[in-house]
């Protein structure tokens, strides 16, 4: 009896792993199951082209980290990609497209470049590339303009900065990363990968309160307004159909 109830037992745990597993695996097909199909077919049917503008990017962050190491080449890609809250807003703006090809001084290169091979190939493929150099750019323009209103607040407030971050160099591509990926998020209805991703940005935030993780949450805004763009967007010809 014992031998038998001892075998009983596991396959009953047998059983209960199995039923785990597969609620396991039903959840992930929701979760990113259109994703997840996206990207295959791009990958089979377009191998490499169908990233040549991720590839490119990595090529130029790449570079620009080579360069930025070299004593000849460290003041001219300041002088064409860094940007600093305390410098006048028009050549700051000049210089936001290209900010955030240049990695930051204080983060190894890899981290940066695996970001943008990953989250920049995916969004290339699901979103096209016009529409994720739009997502790009304006969460990278977000987290730079919030800098500069943030040092003009109040230190203490809940968006203030301290003056000293007036003289932070802001580059790399942190801030497109994490509005790029919310916004795959939304538009694949993967909402907890979309939480998880906000979550550990305010808890960041909210354990550092650094400029990096401000702008982060700036760029998280800024996706907001696209989401909501993109949504009256779609739903308008659904709209003038039904009149």
């Amino acid at each position: 009896m014992t031998t038998t109830d001892g075998g009983t037992d596991v396959r009953r745990r047998g059983m209960d792993e199995d039923g785990r597993m597969r609620a396991l695996a039903r959840l992930a097909r929701a979760e990113w199951g259109a994703l997840s199909v996206t990207l295959r077919t791009a990958l089979a049917e377009r191998h490499w082209r169908a990233i040549s503008m991720t590839i490119g990017a990595v090529c130029l962050t790449a570079l620009m980290q080579v360069v930025q190491n070299q004593s000849w080449g460290f003041q001219f890609v300041q002088n064409i990609g860094s940007v600093r809250a305390e410098e006048p807003l028009w050549p700051a703006l000049l210089r936001t497209p290209l900010s955030l090809f240049v990695p930051a001084l204080d983060l190894p290169v890899w981290g940066a470049l695996a970001q943008i091979l990953v989250v920049f190939g995916i969004a290339e493929i699901c979103l096209g590339r016009w529409h994720t150099l739009v997502v790009t750019y304006v969460a990278t323009l977000a987290g730079t303009l919030y800098a500069r209103v943030g040092i003009a607040l109040d230190p203490n407030s809940l968006f203030g900065l301290p003056a000293t971050d007036a003289q932070v160099v802001d580059t790399g591509p942190s801030a497109a990363v994490v509005g790029l990926a919310v916004f795959v998020c939304w538009r694949y209805r993967a909402y907890t990968t979309a939480g998880v991703v906000i979550a550990s940005m305010v808890i960041e935030v909210a354990l550092k309160g650094n400029l990096a993780g401000k702008e982060h949450l700036a760029a998280i805004a800024s996706v907001f307004v696209l989401c909501g763009i993109s949504a009256l967007r779609h739903r308008r010809p659904v709209s003038a159909r039904a009149d």
